[in-house]
């Protein structure tokens, strides 16, 4: 970055999901020698994802990843992460009623009866939205008409506008 002197072995990396957020003093050039963008993953990068996400899990036959993919167009791998939890999750609480809190150990064949199906991704995917299209919350200034100084012409051709 500007105004360091030259050393070796030091790299300066930065990362975000919200570039246009970023103060444009540090994006001038000569601030980073490049920028790397990462994108929204395709159906191929999705279903990898899913497959990391879910190698640890225990899947029914039914259960088709190539499916899920088709129903997460925009999410990205911190979008699948949660979504295979949440699925894990919809398994586990199906057999809460079969599990003793009170033991320190549970049944073997209660832990082999579990397995993540179709239906607790279709559930899932009810509870979790892609951060790309997540709603932003936009805060406004609470200022009326009455508070804008001057203008009058201009103040009363926007009343009329609107």
């Amino acid at each position: 970055m500007d105004g360091m002197k030259s050393r070796a072995h030091v790299i300066v990396l930065g990362a975000t999901n919200r570039p246009n957020n970023i103060d444009a003093a540090l994006r001038r050039f000569g601030r980073f020698d490049r920028e790397n963008e990462i994108g929204v993953p395709d159906e191929v990068g999705r279903l990898k994802v899913l497959r990391i996400q879910t190698k640890n899990m225990r899947l029914s036959d039914d259960v088709n990843l190539e499916w899920v993919v088709k129903d997460t167009h925009r999410y990205v791998g911190a979008d699948l992460a949660p979504l295979s939890t949440e699925a894990a999750l919809q398994c586990i609480k199906e057999k809460m009623d079969l599990i003793d809190l009170e033991d320190e150990s549970i049944d073997v064949e209660i832990l082999n009866s579990m397995a993540v199906t179709n239906q607790h991704f279709t559930t899932a995917l009810g509870t979790n939205n892609p951060s790309a299209l997540r709603e932003t919350i936009v805060e406004l200034p609470n200022v009326t008409y009455e508070d804008i100084g001057g203008v009058g012409n201009v103040k009363r051709e926007l009343k009329e506008t609107v």
